[in-house]
């Protein structure tokens, strides 16, 4: 396979400009008048309709009048498979934006009985499935709906964006490179510069993902869709721990789409690296209330528990479990963030059954990352090297520069006594994002003085310099 290169400029805005006709005219009789035609946009519904057959965020109210009116026409319609293929879509799209996993099985009971009327064929509903299965992190099943559908339409472009969600969740790097290759062949826009930039995020490119996105945000199609890619802008500001910059792009996703809960989290995270946690902490609660994710109460919890709140931080743990039982009756496999819980807050031995039944299923990066922490946590640090090192390993997929995913591997390196890469790893840690978590960062820096400078020994010669074998490794 030949070698990715990375875009060498930026996709150009195109900006449509639309004008208003005012027409006028002296009727014998009658004074000189004036009518004024406004330019009238898109009904809700259809906006919605626009956003869920683009794969792109829609806004809640929108999507509610679609939905309520596909629920009529399917009604009087029973044998329409468009229609209840964008029922499908839309309960999907509603569920994954309101955290509400009771819509996962709504829209699929809408899709399968869209296939049942048109099986054959049938991409519209295909793609509603690899959506579906995403929303639910079920990778495996998101490929092989996705695959399905590109058989019979190679050339549909919104199949490839769920395909590279799938293959990113599976840990199938080559797969998402030909995937979005292919895309950008085929297709530009705000959309695919969006899954562009989250490919460029994995693979360490973050100059190209962090000008993709932003990109993406200026062509938005819709303030739902902006909102959307702010979001994601922010989320790779805190990443690189530039937080002015993550909270004004998180602070103006809301302002454009209030409904952007994702982007309140995100707040919650730039304001608590800020030191200020009150206003932090608002704004996590803000985003729980209507978007009640698991990962949003451990995070919320972990924040508390930072402020020596205890009992508080216990309240997000227990909702979080209670979160996971919902989502789980949903579909939803919860298991990566249960066991990063469980790890850090719970039973890190039953963190690593579930993590070594997830990474299974669909070992992708994330999960490498969960499982070796789990495993440190649970005594066995020989093992879990091996999986921090996937996770950090840039040749095979785990190019993105993640603090928590630095400082778990030093950690783990130094309790094996390997202290110089445990001493660079945890340096590279606190560089990327000196602000990555309110638990963690203070036991990074504990860790490192701890350590000491670097030891003023000669170079390794001889022997002890040749790189170890196959069997070795």
């Amino acid at each position: 396979m030949g070698e990715w290169r990375r875009p060498r400029g930026l996709w150009g805005v195109a900006v449509a400009v639309v004008g208003c006709v005012v027409l006028g005219g002296v009727m014998m009789g009658w004074p000189w008048q004036r009518a004024v035609h406004e330019v009238v946009g898109p009904a809700p519904g259809a906006r919605a309709l626009a956003a869920v057959g683009a794969g792109v965020s829609a806004g809640l109210a929108d999507l509610a009048v679609l939905i309520g009116e596909r629920e009529a026409f399917v009604r009087a319609h029973p044998t329409d498979a468009r229609a209840w293929a964008v029922l499908g879509a839309a309960y999907v799209e509603q569920g994954r934006r309101t955290a509400d996993a009771t819509n996962y099985p709504r829209g699929e009971r809408a899709l399968r009985a869209s296939l049942k009327v048109r099986g054959r064929g049938n991409v519209e509903a295909m793609d509603g499935m690899a959506a579906l299965a995403n929303a639910r992190r079920d990778f495996r099943a998101a490929r092989t709906w996705g695959e399905a559908a590109l058989k019979l339409a190679p050339k549909r472009w919104t199949t490839y964006p769920l395909l590279i969600d799938a293959y990113t969740g599976l840990g199938d790097y080559k797969a998402t490179k030909r995937t979005l290759d292919r895309l950008l062949e085929l297709r530009s826009g705000p959309a695919v510069l969006a899954r562009a930039g989250a490919v460029y995020r994995d693979r360490g490119w973050r100059e190209d993902a962090a000008a993709a996105l932003s990109d993406a945000a200026a062509a938005a199609h819709s303030p739902a869709e902006r909102a959307a890619w702010l979001e994601r802008s922010g989320q790779l500001s805190f990443e690189r721990g530039d937080l002015e910059d993550a909270l004004r792009r998180f602070q103006e996703a809301v302002r454009i789409d209030p409904d952007q809960r994702a982007a309140l989290a995100g707040q919650g995270r730039a304001l608590a690296g800020l030191g200020r946690p009150t206003e932090a902490l608002n704004a996590y609660r803000v985003a729980l209330a209507k978007q009640p994710c698991p990962q949003y109460a451990l995070e919320l919890g972990e924040l508390y528990e930072s402020l020596g709140l205890g009992q508080a931080a216990r309240v997000q743990y227990d909702l979080l479990r209670a979160r996971v039982r919902e989502e789980a009756a949903g579909g939803v496999d919860d298991e990566l963030v249960l066991g990063v819980f469980e790890a850090d807050h719970g039973d890190p031995q039953s963190a690593v059954r579930r993590l070594r039944a997830e990474w299974r299923r669909q070992p992708g990066i994330a999960v490498a990352d969960a499982l070796g922490w789990a495993l440190h946590r649970a005594g066995n640090d020989k093992e879990a090297l091996r999986y921090a090192a996937v996770a950090t390993d840039r040749v095979h997929g785990g190019g993105v520069r993640s603090a928590p995913y630095m400082y778990h591997r030093g950690v783990i390196e130094r309790e094996l006594e390997q202290y110089g890469p445990a001493r660079r790893h945890l340096q590279e840690a606190l560089r990327i994002n000196p602000y990555f978590s309110p638990l963690q960062v203070p036991l990074a820096e504990e860790a490192l003085a701890a350590l000491g400078d670097v030891p003023d020994e000669p170079l390794p010669t001889g022997e002890e310099s040749k790189e170890p074998t196959e069997k070795e490794r």
